[in-house]
């Protein structure tokens, strides 16, 4: 497939003989920029799913994460600060990575974000069963929707300039 840059800067796309889902779908959303949490619903529950021992989950409970992503065509940082600990994410869409987990829930899994349509969908798998995450945008606000079995929780972050 190529991508060509017209001179009014719209996207023209060509044929693709790849069948990778993130080629095919047009990135529509950047996810570029600074974000401060303003609200958290369900994440103790979340953490619980995730057998968090009880006197972390409750810190964790009491932080007001940003998050700082550089989005740069497929490729995606995405850093959530905290006072207590800090964690990277460093992706190409549609390329399964191997991600280490701890300091969340000091697990091991093997992650793929893909597309879909203007949202990122990301499967973790390993041993917790229906373990991810989707991210979108909506005016100002970053949406993440966190999973793990049948529990989820549900943060939203305010981009500052």
């Amino acid at each position: 497939m190529f991508i060509q840059l017209t001179e009014d800067k719209s996207v023209k796309r060509g044929p693709s003989s790849s069948s990778s889902v993130s080629e095919d779908l047009e990135m529509s959303t950047d996810f570029s920029g600074y974000w401060k949490m303003i609200s958290n619903e369900n994440f103790e529950e979340y953490l619980k799913a995730l057998d968090v021992n009880i006197a972390l989950r409750k810190i964790a409970t009491l932080l007001k994460p940003d998050k700082d992503i550089v989005q740069k065509g497929d490729h995606i940082v995405i850093k959530t600060i905290s006072s207590l600990r800090n964690y990277l994410m460093e992706f190409d869409i549609g390329k399964e990575f191997p991600e280490d987990l701890t300091g969340i829930d000091d697990r091991q899994c093997m992650t793929t974000v893909n597309w879909e349509g203007d949202k990122l969908v990301c499967v973790q798998r390993g041993e917790k069963q229906g373990r991810g995450w989707t991210h979108w945008i909506e005016g100002d606000e970053l949406h993440l929707e966190l999973r793990v079995g049948e529990v989820t929780s549900k943060q939203v972050f305010k981009q500052v300039q």
